[in-house]
């Protein structure tokens, strides 16, 4: 699996915890277990997806630099100039796992 679907599947496992603990927070809103867990998952998820966006493209809005992302000319296209970030580069679902 190369280091992009890793990453892809590192962010949809930790996305799911998130979504997850959210909906048991919905209902449990004062465990302190849950809202640990909560907020490891969650900062973890936005450290995932900043690597992500810095190494390939933004996979979020929240992600979007145009100062910082796609900075190498290895998926842009516009290398060394400032530009919004959000179509650089192939789509995760452009590109299907190669087995």
């Amino acid at each position: 699996m190369s280091d992009r679907n890793t990453m892809l599947q590192e962010i949809s496992e930790v996305s799911f915890m998130v979504n997850d603990l959210a909906l048991y927070l919905d209902t449990h809103p004062l465990d302190p277990q849950g809202l640990e867990a909560f907020s490891q998952a969650a900062a973890k998820r936005k450290q995932l997806l900043e690597d992500y966006a810095r190494k390939f493209e933004p996979l979020t809005m929240n992600c979007v630099c145009p100062d910082t992302n796609n900075q190498s000319s290895t998926f842009t296209r516009y290398p060394s100039q400032k530009h919004f970030t959000w179509s650089d580069g192939p789509l995760p679902w452009d590109n299907p796992p190669q087995g």
